[in-house]
């Protein structure tokens, strides 16, 4: 992702398509299966955000009904080989240590791919049409223009807001917008605001579509906050001009490595490092009544932020957020892209061929990223996640514990009693979908590791071989469709397409 080496990838899919983007979405699916079946599908699906949102304004969709598509593509995609997910690492690694055998890279690829092509016919066809009627319900804010942000209008001492007071709870200086909240010192002053002047050192807290703030900025340039390198107070009318329609607003998610996680926008000093200035949050269709300055970000918000064109511009390099509503071939190329490309290469045929054991391959892969330029120390250390190592720690001594003392023998021995004289099939079926379940209430990887020893234990009373029920493990592990939590991915897209929980919830769940 740092170097940019999946970028010339999704560039081929544009140009495959013939210029169409219809061709292109599904192109584009077909692509993300095929990379995640050798890629984390964290980095997969962010680079293709971008690319599916310009293919869905192109062909007048909303950007929900491409979305959680690309996410479940990316799913689909990382069961079908050993690396394409953690979950199946760390199934293997369980295994293991329990049993001794082991899991070659291709050795569940064959029925991984009848599920990942019976999973795609639903992507490709059935859920974006479940997506796309479940959005356009009417107060649905499924569109780039209907979802609403929380923003925040600071009145300094000259602020022409200054003395405004409402009718019926509305504010005539702001159109279309909602105000939620007025800051007064320590004292939050709520909604209807009756007899309420708005003052000098008021914060007003609003909720308002895109197109509101940008017909407020666009009324007022100021009224929201000046950037500093839009000032030009000694100029003259026509350069002042100039300046003003040099603004640009755009979209960015926050990555999930993000230094911006956990902290708000002035511990980060967005405005400072960025120059640009964050005009509201929308946090998957959830309102905030909070000043925005005061919120601590999540992974998946989407920020609608304004800067001039050079500073927007500098946001499509930047680590931490992912700029939205640019298409690929926009991408500028990275120094250090085949260098990258050529270091995976070498991992992936490496853990193929088994000529070295993955843990050594991907470790020495990592080494050499960082060897040759491709990242430095801290991007490295910022892709490490101390919550799900600390999850998925947990977990395999949870599962450990399970193992040693009886208790996966014990769980194992319950399911086989109670598909007794059902068969072998039966009680697999019934063991894959009590997996399934779970991988959407916990994480895949906690599921994943916890289930494995109850595996091992099942096939061993019913006397076959523990790796078709493993392999149940892999897969139900992987079927993290149903909920927002069950995958990394599923929330990454959450605000890019402006989803609701229950709308991600009802295709995933079919």
């Amino acid at each position: 992702v740092h170097t940019g080496a999946l970028d010339e990838p999704a560039r081929r899919v544009m140009w495959a398509s013939g210029g169409k983007p219809g061709v292109a979405i599904g192109l584009a699916f077909g692509a993300v299966l095929l990379c995640s079946a050798v890629l984390n599908n964290t980095p997969v699906v962010v680079i293709f955000i971008p690319i599916m949102s310009a293919l869905a304004d192109q062909l007048g969709r909303t950007p929900g009904g491409v979305m959680i598509p690309l996410s479940y593509s990316a799913i689909l995609g990382g069961m079908t080989t050993l690396l394409g997910s953690s979950t199946n690492l760390l199934v293997a690694g369980s295994l293991s240590d329990f049993t001794g055998q082991s899991i070659g890279f291709f050795d569940f690829t064959v029925p991984g791919i009848v599920l990942a092509t019976a999973g795609m016919v639903y992507v490709i066809l059935i859920a974006p049409r479940l997506l796309v009627r479940r959005s356009s319900h009417p107060g649905d804010s499924a569109g780039p223009d209907g979802k609403h942000y929380i923003g925040q209008i600071e009145l300094g001492a000259r602020h022409p807001l200054i003395g405004e007071t409402p009718v019926a709870g509305m504010f005539r200086a702001l159109p279309n917008i909602t105000v939620r909240l007025i800051q007064r010192g320590a004292a939050a002053i709520l909604p209807p605001f009756d007899g309420i002047a708005l003052k000098a050192g008021d914060a007003v807290i609003v909720a308002a579509t895109r197109q509101a703030l940008t017909n407020l900025v666009a009324n007022d340039p100021g009224i929201m906050g000046e950037l500093p390198e839009l000032s030009v107070p000694d100029r003259g009318e026509e350069s002042a001009g100039h300046e003003a329609a040099d603004r640009t607003l755009a979209e960015v998610v926050v990555a999930p490595a993000s230094r911006m996680v956990g902290r708000n926008l002035e511990q980060v000093g967005f405005r400072h490092q960025t120059g640009c200035i964050v005009l509201g949050i929308q946090r998957r269709s959830r309102m905030i009544r909070a000043r925005i300055n005061e919120i601590r970000l999540e992974p998946g918000d989407v920020l609608l932020v304004i800067g001039r064109r050079n500073s927007i511009q500098g946001l499509r390099v930047s680590r931490d957020v992912l700029l939205l509503e640019w298409s690929a071939r926009e991408v500028p190329a990275k120094f250090h892209a085949r260098r990258a490309a050529a270091i995976f290469g070498a991992v992936v045929m490496l853990s193929a061929t088994g000529a070295v054991p993955i843990v050594i391959a991907t470790v020495a892969g990592a080494a050499g990223m960082l060897a040759a330029g491709c990242i430095n120390m801290r991007q490295a250390t910022r892709a490490v996640d101390a919550r799900v190592i600390l999850l998925v720690g947990t977990a395999l001594a949870l599962g450990s514990a399970l193992y040693v003392t009886g208790g996966a023998q014990y769980l194992a021995h319950g399911l086989v009693q109670s598909f007794s004289g059902a068969g072998v099939a039966a009680t697999l079926s019934a063991f894959f979908l009590l997996v399934a379940i779970m991988t959407n209430l916990l994480s895949n990887n906690a599921t994943a590791v916890l289930f494995t020893p109850i595996a091992v234990g099942a096939a061993r009373e019913l006397g076959v071989d523990p790796l078709i029920f493993v392999y149940a493990v892999i897969f139900a592990a992987n079927c993290s469709f149903a909920t927002p939590m069950g995958y990394q991915t599923n929330l990454l897209v959450m605000g890019p397409g402006h989803y609701q929980f229950r709308i991600s919830y009802a295709p995933g769940s079919h």
